[in-house]
């Protein structure tokens, strides 16, 4: 038997105060701060094999700067199990979506100006084309594939409010036999992309969500496995690391280097079950940087912005030989974090909002458009 939609219903109206509490808000900004630590070492030439992590052979100070940027790919399980618990009993509408697309065609758009007008650019056809593509290939690129992904929540919902329980967990068991098991064996190999890895991560969230289960709520069951699973990550950072450098090879993330592995699953849901648990009272200020933070990831992880950000302006390799590099680290992120916010808050308030109540204004017109237009397609197809 299916779920009902009146269970279905109960369940969302249940934790309607869940969802309006700052917990996971906390949660997503600290997943963005993971995420920018990560492209701190990863996105700065300071962890390719012919960088100064792997030069200075092994020592503390590359070890922990190693371990600085080993949590990116833990950040993106983490603020996509936000996603997947909130939507699966959401209804994705078009304003939200026209919401999104708005913000990831904004700052392309706007960020390129900048950079051609400021000579950081230099104009062409090829690099217009590309700033113009929103959605520029499906791999590891987060934004297109985000874009993609949650054009498929409705139908991902369809599924699991029509499948039972047993069902949803034959369902856990081979996507995560495939996609982590499979994917963390060093002999094995399993071509992923983030749109179909979303989609394993929204079914675990959705789990959660819909079968709620006595272990589910246990903060300091959930807390410890955090803790077991990042001291893990830690010694196979550390272990990898020193095998790299003994061999010349680069595998030092190599059980986190992947959103897939499975020290990077474990950790990323274990955490996401203990800040769900986690007591914190409703915060303004939380949720109005949660609600930033997808903003922060697009502005710092722009193409255009990636380079100059980490050689020229913050100059993260040259920084490392200085005794300051731990501060410098530390600070850049909370800076980056920190300005970002600012800049998606006044975009918010000053470009969005008046965009989506012009939105509102010209919404039934442009459904009657697109109704219109679909329902001619369709005739020509000869679709009922």
């Amino acid at each position: 038997m299916s779920r009902s939609g009146n269970e279905l219903n109960n369940a969302s109206s249940a934790t309607i105060k869940k969802v309006r509490s700052s917990n996971l808000e906390l949660f997503r900004i600290i997943s963005m701060l993971l995420i920018i630590a990560h492209h701190y070492v990863v996105n700065s030439g300071l962890s390719s094999l012919d960088g100064p992590l792997y030069d200075d052979n092994f020592s503390v100070k590359s070890i922990i700067m190693f371990l600085f940027g080993a949590w990116g790919k833990t950040g993106i399980n983490c603020f996509m199990m936000i996603t997947g618990y909130f939507m699966c009993t959401s209804q994705i509408t078009a304003k939200k979506y026209a919401k999104l697309l708005f913000e990831v065609f904004f700052y392309k758009i706007v960020i390129y100006l900048i950079f051609l007008c400021t000579g950081l650019e230099t104009f062409s056809f090829t690099s217009l084309v590309e700033n113009l593509l929103i959605i520029r290939y499906i791999k590891h690129n987060f934004t297109g594939c985000f874009l993609v992904f949650y054009l498929f929540i409705p139908f991902l919902n369809i599924l699991i409010k029509n499948i039972n329980e047993k069902q949803h967990i034959r369902l856990l068991a081979l996507l995560g036999f495939t996609y982590i098991f499979l994917g963390t064996m060093p002999k094995f190999s399993v071509t992923m992309n983030y749109v179909s890895w979303f989609m394993v991560l929204y079914f675990i969230a959705s789990y959660i969500r819909l079968y709620p289960k006595e272990i589910f709520s246990k903060k300091v069951f959930w807390g410890a496995a955090t803790i077991i699973s990042m001291l893990l990550s830690v010694v196979s950072v550390i272990g990898c690391a020193w095998i790299s450098i003994k061999t010349g090879t680069n595998r030092t993330y190599m059980f986190v280097t992947d959103s897939n592995t499975v020290l990077a699953v474990i950790t990323g849901v274990s955490a996401f079950m203990f800040f769900r648990n986690l007591k914190v009272p409703y915060s303004k200020f939380i949720n109005t940087l949660g609600a930033s933070t997808f903003g922060v990831l697009l502005i710092h992880g722009n193409g255009n912005v990636r380079y100059w950000l980490w050689y020229d302006l913050l100059n993260n390799t040259g920084v490392y030989k200085e005794s300051y590099v731990f501060i410098h680290a530390v600070l850049s992120v909370i800076g980056i974090f920190t300005v970002c916010t600012i800049i998606d808050a006044l975009r918010i308030r000053f470009i969005e909002s008046p965009t989506m109540k012009c939105w509102d204004k010209h919404y039934d017109s442009i459904k009657q458009w697109y109704e219109r237009t679909e329902n001619k397609i369709l005739k020509k197809l000869n679709v009922k």
